[in-house]
């Protein structure tokens, strides 16, 4: 695991080590996802892993951890607000294409309303599409589709209304597919565009 965790969701830090407060305290939440998360912290002076839901580490002017735990009701009760007012999870959707080329499947078609509806409603409205294609062809050419199909789509979202600087669009060509496949071969779930909603 590496040294330097992403600070998600699932860390609340208070006070963070700012000359006014005595001391600071790091809770691990949950991910509403379920999903595991962990972070490191360190001091000039200690290290420790928190990777189980309300573990705490509270650390003392000196620098020194001082491990517990909490439970969901007291963090509620001393930081109900601020959890309120942290953002929404990014939601990811996908979209397939026919082959060879940039056009959507029909089931892709219809879901798209759904997705511009949900990045819509969201605050930030930022959309990242990665597109994807499957092992048929060269892999200089299934670079240049996969960027041709995410900015097909990225114009989906922009003549929706989206700004365009807020809709970006990469191709991964072959690189990641979700069935891994011999060359050559036509994988209709490998022909995909990744949507990020932030």
């Amino acid at each position: 695991m590496s040294s330097m965790l992403k600070l998600t969701s699932g860390l609340l830090a208070a006070g963070l080590l700012c000359a006014c407060a005595p001391a600071s305290r790091v809770i691990l939440l949950p991910e509403a996802s379920g999903k595991p998360t962990a972070v490191e912290v360190k001091t000039v002076m200690a290290s420790q892993l928190l990777s189980t839901p309300y573990q705490t580490a509270s650390v003392s002017k000196s620098g020194a951890l001082a491990l517990g735990t909490t439970d969901p009701q007291v963090v509620q009760e001393r930081y109900g607000r601020l959890i309120a007012q942290k953002p929404a999870p990014d939601e990811q959707f996908l979209l397939y294409f026919e082959p060879g080329g940039s056009q959507l499947t029909a089931a892709s078609l219809e879901v798209l309303p759904t997705i511009v509806a949900r990045a819509l409603a969201r605050q930030g409205g930022e959309i990242i599409v990665v597109a994807h294609t499957d092992r048929v062809g060269s892999v200089s050419a299934n670079d240049a589709l996969s960027l041709h199909r995410a900015k097909t789509v990225r114009e989906l979202f922009v003549v929706q209304g989206f700004k365009p600087d807020l809709v970006d669009a990469a191709g991964r060509g072959e690189r990641a597919p979700v069935v891994a496949t011999d060359d050559e071969v036509a994988e209709p779930q490998n022909r995909r565009a990744e949507i990020i909603v932030r």
